[in-house]
């Protein structure tokens, strides 16, 4: 079995597109770690796309900001479909599934207090992750891809499809494919659509 993994859209609908041209064919399904939205512009077609595909979602720190009393003007905008940001109020904040003999748990920034932590690599609290008992940890909310073990738990963050946060590939974007029967992950960039 094989996953996509998609995070931090940020509004990007061409790179989004892109991504999912390229998913259709190689996965058996596309997870996205939050921020599809921008915390004060909504994007009808990125959360239709999400919808439609099927896609299991986690709300990023974007999304709780557009949900809340400081994203009411965003939300009232013309133009924006109330059904997709009611849509939106039904997701998660996590996600813990089983994947064929393998369990994932996916978040937008840190599955430990406080969750809205930027974890990059070197982040002590990584020593924690077994506590998670899942075999992969799916995560976004820096912009910068990265895959590597702690313990049992393979943690993988796509970076993202709006933009990038990476030094030296910040004209990039990129998502993760995930073979969950090897551990294999594929970091897949590609020119920014929005610098093109």
């Amino acid at each position: 079995m094989r996953v996509g993994v998609i995070s931090d859209v940020h509004c990007n609908v061409a790179a989004l597109e892109h991504a999912v041209a390229d998913l259709g064919s190689r996965v058996d399904e596309i997870l996205l770690a939050g921020d599809a939205v921008y915390e004060y512009r909504f994007s009808n077609e990125v959360v239709a796309a999400a919808r439609r595909l099927g896609m299991r979602y986690v709300l990023g720190n974007h999304e709780q900001i557009l949900l809340g009393p400081h994203g009411e003007r965003a939300r009232a905008a013309e133009g924006v479909d109330p059904s997709l940001v009611g849509f939106l109020g039904t997701l998660p904040f996590r996600i813990d599934v089983q994947l064929g003999a393998k369990r994932l748990c996916m978040v937008h920034g840190s599955p430990w207090e406080p969750y809205g932590d930027y974890l990059h690599a070197s982040s002590p609290v990584f020593r924690r992750a077994d506590e998670l008992g899942a075999d992969f940890l799916v995560f976004g909310h820096t912009h910068v891809p990265m895959v590597k073990r702690f313990g049992r738990t393979l943690v993988v963050n796509p970076g993202s499809l709006g933009e990038s946060r990476e030094a030296g590939e910040r004209h990039m974007v990129s998502y993760a494919i995930i073979d969950i029967d090897s551990d294999e992950v594929e970091i897949v960039r590609f020119p920014n659509p929005r610098l093109v």
